[in-house]
């Protein structure tokens, strides 16, 4: 069995969808099991969604409104007829998160992002399967809810991989064209819970592992994976080739095309990874599997964006050893930040975090009260794999070098 994983660029309107259908039949569509992410910037319109509710509750109706305008158009160029069961399908869903909005009691921003923000899945699936059974396309919805079952740490919860293997061996067959959704699951209270942003395509390596599939694709807007982001970079060079290992690492330092957490479970069972072009479907693109290094070994560059850099010092010049680290860390963790680069010396330390789950003041309030604090918000962590002098002095030229960290092959620049 296959997985094909499609994101929301490749079904933001009603001629997404249709080219969607394209590339299946172009590629074959039996035995597969299709995983797609929320529409176009669906999950970006949720959230609006949640952060009125929190914030603003006027502006909730426009909110809403927009995401089932927005929805109603694709509808609208899909089925010509509006009587279709579709269409009171999305209708539905719709109701149950306004429903959710007037009877939650929660007052947890995680509990509440979660339930709301995975409808964007429940609806681009459920018009994508409508859309390829009105056209002879037969297929299976799952709710993927069903399926992966994980604790309930929302907004970044963890897989029970031994409930999702028996969800999954019970629930699907193999023998028909699947679809489901990117991104979710659902603790013990069958309450829904979301994987991280981007998480679909963690989806599809849960759902692969689990079904000992052949292979995974993940289909986008580019031509495969590239040695940088284009949209940050010039004179990108697509990558061919790249190992478990080397993908790992390019995940880790922020590649945004691969998933961090996808890589793992189709390494354990040495399950190819497929990176390739929706646009242009029966190009080669990138193959993810065993084996070494990359090819063609060129610099890779990354770069994440509003980071926070946080420069501690002891106040009275005592080092900064062990016991002061973990504490440093645990205090991190508390406050939920995801640390990208970390440099200590014997009375300071620096660290480079995403300051995602907004807890940066309190945190800081803490650390002021044991350290001297400089701290510097928005800045940029870039990342070269396989530097060379060529490359790591187009980086300098012309940036305010905050921090700069070497290795063998990797050198990584905090820059304001």
């Amino acid at each position: 069995m296959r997985v094909f994983k499609f994101g929301g660029a490749s079904v933001k309107d009603a001629n997404g969808v249709k080219n969607v259908v394209k590339v299946l039949k172009e590629v074959g569509h039996n035995n597969t099991l299709l995983v797609v992410s929320a529409m176009g910037k669906t999950t970006n319109a949720m959230e609006d969604i949640v952060n009125a509710y929190f914030k603003d509750k006027s502006l909730l109706p426009s909110a809403v409104h927009e995401v089932i305008q927005y929805h109603d158009n694709i509808l609208n160029d899909l089925f010509p007829n509006d009587k279709h069961p579709v269409f009171a399908k999305v209708k539905t869903l719709f109701d149950e998160i306004q429903g959710f909005l007037v009877w939650n009691k929660s007052p947890k921003y995680g509990f509440v992002y979660d339930q709301v923000v995975g409808y964007g899945e429940l609806v681009s699936t459920t018009i994508l399967s409508a859309y390829l059974n009105e056209i002879g396309i037969a297929n299976q919805w799952l709710d993927v809810r069903t399926l992966i079952k994980t604790n309930d740490d929302y907004r970044d919860a963890i897989v029970n991989w031994e409930k999702t293997q028996q969800n999954v061996t019970e629930k699907v067959d193999k023998r028909k064209l699947n679809i489901t959704q990117g991104f979710l699951g659902s603790d013990d209270n069958n309450f829904t819970t979301t994987l991280g942003r981007e998480g679909s395509d963690y989806t599809a390596a849960i759902l692969a592992y689990c079904l000992n599939a052949e292979e995974v694709t993940i289909w986008k807007d580019v031509p495969g994976v590239l040695n940088a982001d284009p949209r940050y970079f010039e004179k990108t060079e697509l990558l061919n080739n790249i190992s478990y290992r080397e993908a790992i690492e390019l995940a880790f330092y922020g590649a945004s095309v691969i998933h961090p957490k996808t890589l793992q479970p189709l390494q354990r069972k040495e399950i190819p990874l497929h990176v390739k072009s929706f646009i242009n479907p029966k190009d080669k693109g990138t193959t993810v599997g065993k084996g070494i290094g990359i090819e063609p070994k060129v610099p890779c560059f990354i770069v994440k964006k509003n980071l926070v850099l946080m420069k501690l010092s002891s106040l009275d010049f005592s080092f900064i050893v062990e016991d002061s680290i973990s504490e440093l860390f645990k205090l991190l963790h508390d406050h939920q930040m995801k640390v990208d680069l970390i440099q200590n010396s014997a009375i300071s330390f620096s660290v480079c975090v995403d300051n995602k789950f907004d807890k940066l003041d309190e945190l800081l309030n803490l650390l002021k009260s044991r350290f001297k604090v400089v701290h510097h918000e928005g800045v940029s962590l870039y990342t070269i794999r396989h530097f060379n002098t060529e490359a790591l002095t187009s980086l300098q030229n012309g940036k305010e070098i905050l921090l700069e960290q070497r290795g063998k092959e990797t050198v990584q620049l905090v820059v304001q």
